[in-house]
């Protein structure tokens, strides 16, 4: 399929998930807004060398998420979007009667009222060209909870309850909202984790892998960058235009048990 003509703005899309969804999207024909909270000569080279690889028009913005304005600005700023995903995220773990107020604060406001705020500036350009896709990056976390993580967990969970709202306020206009809920994605700050994991449980890297990482994870591999990429490429797709307001679990099993 061809999304040539589309903007996607792509939020936290110098590396991990957000650069796998831009790398595809950019394959397909979309033009590319990447975004970070730096402003870098890397930055800069990446949306470059994304434009030559690609041959689409590629823009690197900063903006930081955590302020509500910056993310309006961000999307105001380049003329609106066709394609708004939300993959801007940061995560820490503590028990709830230890878990630092800022921290609480920086996630919800990052993960969760972020995606409220680029909504919000998109809808507008959406319902005047009669076609959107807002794909929310969730996560199995989402749908399901684990200890210590609970301002990560409400936060995604917020996010899959928003994109249900979106989708119902937008039903019938050419606009979609929804959510991919990934388990474990290989990405480098996972891949970073392993080597300390391996310390603390005196394994090898696969038995870390296998047997402590991925222990909720059936499939026992993880999901990769590209797949996320081809699952919102999909979403943005015309096979998908009935789909809205749903959850795509990209998570290798986690939440069917």
């Amino acid at each position: 399929m061809t999304l040539a003509g589309k903007r996607a703005i792509v939020t936290g899309s110098n590396s991990g998930i957000g650069l796998g969804v831009a790398r595809a999207l950019a394959a397909a024909g979309a033009e590319i807004v990447l975004n970070s909270f730096t402003d870098t000569d890397a930055d800069h080279e990446l949306a470059a060398d994304m434009a030559a690889e690609f041959a689409v028009k590629v823009t690197y913005v900063k903006a930081d998420m955590s302020n509500g304005s910056e993310c309006r600005a961000l999307v105001e700023g380049v003329g609106g979007c066709d394609i708004l995903v939300n993959n801007a995220g940061i995560q820490f773990v503590a028990p709830v009667d230890a878990f630092p107020v800022e921290k609480w604060n920086a996630i919800l406001a990052i993960n969760l009222s972020a995606a409220f705020h680029t909504t919000a500036a998109a809808l507008p350009g959406m319902n005047a060209g009669g076609w959107g896709r807002i794909v929310n990056i969730a996560s199995a976390h989402g749908l399901t909870a684990s200890p210590f993580k609970s301002a990560y967990v409400a936060a995604k969970h917020g996010i899959v309850g928003l994109t249900k709202t979106v989708a119902l306020e937008v039903a019938g206009k050419g606009i979609t909202a929804n959510a991919i809920c990934p388990g474990y994605v290989l990405t480098p700050l996972v891949e970073a984790q392993i080597p300390e994991q391996m310390k603390v449980h005196k394994m090898d890297r696969e038995t870390v892998i296998r047997e402590v990482m991925l222990d909720r994870q059936p499939s026992r591999q993880f999901a990769t960058v590209e797949e996320i990429g081809g699952t919102a490429v999909f979403l943005c797709s015309d096979a998908a235009q009935q789909i809205t307001g749903t959850t795509i679990s990209v998570d290798g099993g986690w939440t069917a048990m």
